[in-house]
């Protein structure tokens, strides 16, 4: 329930960062809309402020040349210094395509445009004229495409140019590609930026679950060694007792003074009495770990030493237990005695997989690398086991096995957890099982988590 709670709320918490980091997105490109049209509108104004600065000239002219003719612009638009200053606004700016002066009534007296004066062309020997009373219009195509920038020639008339809109887009345009390339990459920038903080926060959280967990785990054995301390003391005082009487009616027996009947009771009693003994003996390695006493050990080496002290048994069962060397002299940092313990366990366990069957009894122990990690493998040939059996094999007290304790396996999952240690197990009646533990090689990165001592009670 608590892990699922978690997880509920770890997807809250990823929906709500991806939730904020569209409206990032969505800021980010309302944004850039705004200050897009902005700059785009200052830009044109900018251009509209150089056009009037560079038509200074144009207007300051026409002023002197009317000064000189008696305020008279139709006379002054016929006089060739004028006529080259406004050619002049053609050839020299290209967003420039029409340069006309009115009169203080609005009449058109002279006017230049591209159809007349080619950009950068030559200067024209004539400026169209207009005579009082007419008008000069441009092609109605060509009209449609300016822009007219008003410029007053003091109180005689307006100086009026036609700028082009294709132009003015154009920059407009050029502006926009270039703000859109930055928009854009501030905003992979902080796109990126918030993936790398929702990472870190997922990371957090992660690790911040699993130091939770580590806690409640250490929190809940230390309460179950403590009790498997007080239980021990308790159970193993009278079984002392009892093996101690029994060992007495053993000689007994042995000197006839009990029936075959008895006798074989007798039997019975004592191994029912070891059963227990081991029963508390493994409860306590269980629920009361020592702390790792770590060592370098050749990967290959530890199941070397299970072969040979299992070596009595392998004979009396007539197996084949085979030790195979992958692993190319790697080596793994270990608790070799811990080690020792969960290797006897998967090995023990193998063999008696293999009892009662039609074929010989085999074994293979391999260790091998496997890019940053050392593999130690346990295969048999054995009856294999059902997926409801494999989910459960490593829970305590889980046993399929006469007279098992089901703690063996629960034993070999603590042992590997807290080597830092990952279980792996493939298995399918009649086919056989292997289980895997694949342990961090030294050299690779490791972070072994040491086990915290509980105290100990005698008994």
């Amino acid at each position: 329930m608590a892990r699922r709670d978690s997880f509920l709320t770890a997807r809250r918490l990823l929906i709500g960062l991806i939730v904020f980091g569209l409206f990032v997105v969505f800021d980010i490109a309302l944004f850039g809309y705004l200050i897009f049209d902005t700059l785009s509108q200052r830009e044109l104004e900018k251009v509209f402020l150089e056009t009037r600065e560079d038509a200074a000239p144009v207007v300051r002219e026409l002023e002197k040349q009317a000064e000189i003719h008696g305020q008279d612009l139709w006379v002054v638009m016929s006089v060739q210094v004028t006529q080259r200053y406004m050619a002049s606004m053609l050839r020299e700016h290209e967003i420039v395509r029409k340069v006309e002066v009115r009169d203080a009534q609005g009449v058109v007296v002279s006017q230049v445009s591209t159809e007349s004066v080619p950009v950068g062309g030559e200067e024209p020997e004539d400026v169209p004229q207009v005579a009082p009373g007419d008008s000069l219009e441009l092609n109605p195509e060509s009209a449609a495409g300016l822009e007219e920038l008003e410029i007053p020639i003091g109180d005689l008339g307006t100086l009026v140019l036609g700028l082009s809109r294709e132009q003015l887009q154009r920059r407009v345009a050029v502006l926009r590609r270039d703000l859109i390339r930055r928009a854009s990459l501030i905003g992979l920038v902080t796109v990126t930026l918030l993936l790398a903080a929702i990472a870190a926060i997922w990371w957090l959280l992660r690790r911040g679950r699993q130091l939770e967990e580590q806690a409640l785990e250490a929190e809940r054995m230390a309460y179950i060694g403590t009790l498997a301390s007080g239980l021990a003391h308790e159970i193993r005082n009278p079984l002392n007792a009892l093996n101690l009487n029994m060992q007495m009616l053993d000689e007994e027996a042995q000197g006839g003074a009990l029936g075959g009947s008895a006798g074989r009771l007798l039997a019975i009693t004592q191994a029912e009495i070891s059963r227990l003994e081991r029963l508390v003996t493994d409860f306590l390695s269980y629920a009361r770990p020592r702390a790792l006493e770590l060592e370098e050990v050749p990967a290959a080496e530890l199941l070397e030493d299970v072969r040979s002290v299992l070596d009595s048994e392998i004979r009396a069962r007539g197996a084949e237990v085979l030790v195979e060397d992958k692993s190319d002299g790697a080596r793994v940092k270990v608790d070799r005695g811990q080690m020792r313990q969960l290797l006897l366990n998967l090995t023990q366990n193998a063999l008696q997989a293999t009892e009662r069957l039609d074929r010989r009894p085999r074994v293979l122990l391999i260790a091998r690398r496997q890019g940053s990690s050392v593999v130690l493998e346990v295969k048999d040939n054995g009856a294999g086991m059902s997926q409801e059996t494999k989910d459960r094999m490593f829970d305590i007290f889980f046993s399929t096995r006469k007279g098992g304790t089901g703690l063996g396996l629960a034993i070999v999952e603590r042992i590997a957890r807290n080597h830092d240690g990952k279980l792996e197990v493939d298995s399918s009646p009649g086919q056989g099982t292997t289980v895997r533990l694949i342990l961090p090689r030294v050299g690779a990165r490791q972070s072994i988590t040491q086990t915290i001592p509980l105290p100990v009670l005698d008994g």
